[in-house]
């Protein structure tokens, strides 16, 4: 028993192997740990690969406006690749014991989500980065809409040499945007160029390299959509030092809908990712009673189209 107790309370003085015993036994007999009343200082926290990107703001604020109305504090924590966090991350949140967890990760091995499970922490994963298991449940946003509307746009504004900037191709959200883009291609009775396809990272620099590439020899693209604003900050750069005037010379969609999109020169069309909202309902599927059928809820909340100055309709 003392040792089933360590196990449980994730302390860091039993082996790897004995931990994983107990673990099995633990999950085959069922065993959930009884819910402990909320601590004095109640904890929700949210876990990133990185916190770098603007993105990430947003959903730290949307959690934080959760964690007011429930007089709870939010920790945050990076830790291990986009993928998934890191190991070493779980012995200390076992040891925080927080109402429970966000987790901005595409999946989750199975023993993390076996010892939250027999500790009673709950758990939810945003999914910007991919598609969680059935039983993880989940927050996302219309990824295939989005990259649908915003090439609609650009194809319903003349455009027929559209580029596409994604995001890492290991990553379902960047595939569920760039079939989007493909669908619009196909509607409006374009081929999709694969010179004109192209993935990034999500990032500013990214963005600016993917686009210095397109926007090489004549025969460049009029309109380029960004799998995310940040890459679109990056092409709105590349057309500048290339001499391109946006949206005259380019027309330039972003993805997400970040406060700075409207800041940028000129304030940026994109596809409005409700990325704050999808931080509220992962924090609120944390604090609700327990539900036999809540575990693998799955919630896909709208995005829409932004229009803004930095596209036009192509002159013939």
């Amino acid at each position: 028993m003392p040792t089933v107790s360590k196990v449980l309370n994730g302390r860091s003085d039993v082996s790897r192997a004995t931990r994983a015993k107990v673990e099995k036994l633990l999950d085959l007999h069922g065993y959930r740990r009884r819910v402990q009343p909320a601590a004095r200082y109640p904890l929700i926290e949210i876990v990133f690969h990185e916190l770098e990107s603007v993105w990430a703001m947003e959903l730290i604020r949307g959690v934080e406006n959760v964690a007011k109305e429930n007089r709870a504090t939010v920790v945050l924590t990076e830790s291990g690749t986009r993928h998934t966090p890191d190991p070493d991350w779980l012995p200390g949140v076992l040891q925080r014991r927080p109402l429970g967890v966000v987790l901005v990760f595409s999946s989750l091995p199975e023993d993390i989500k076996r010892q939250l499970r027999a500790a009673a922490i709950p758990f939810v994963v945003i999914d910007p980065a991919g598609d969680p298991d059935p039983d993880v449940p989940s927050v996302g946003s219309a990824n295939w809409a989005g990259g649908l509307a915003a090439t609609r746009h650009l194809t319903e504004r003349g455009h027929r040499r559209i580029a596409i900037i994604t995001g890492p191709g290991d990553m379902l959200c960047s595939l569920a945007r760039l079939d989007g883009y493909r669908s619009a291609m196909a509607m409006a009775g374009l081929e999709v160029d694969p010179r004109l396809t192209c993935f990034g990272d999500f990032h500013v620099q990214g963005g600016f390299e993917q686009a210095m590439k397109l926007l090489e020899g004549p025969d460049r693209p009029t309109a380029i959509f960004a799998g995310s604003d940040l890459q679109a900050l990056g092409v709105l750069e590349a057309a500048r030092v290339k001499g391109l005037r946006v949206p005259e010379d380019l027309s330039v969609v972003g993805y997400d809908d970040v406060p700075l999109a409207q800041w940028s020169s000129p304030p940026l069309t994109t596809v409005h990712q409700p990325l704050r909202h999808m931080a509220e309902e992962a924090s609120r599927m944390l604090l609700r009673p327990d539900d036999p059928g809540a575990s693998a809820q799955r919630i896909e909340l709208a995005t829409h189209l932004v229009v803004r100055q930095s596209t036009a309709v192509l002159e013939d």
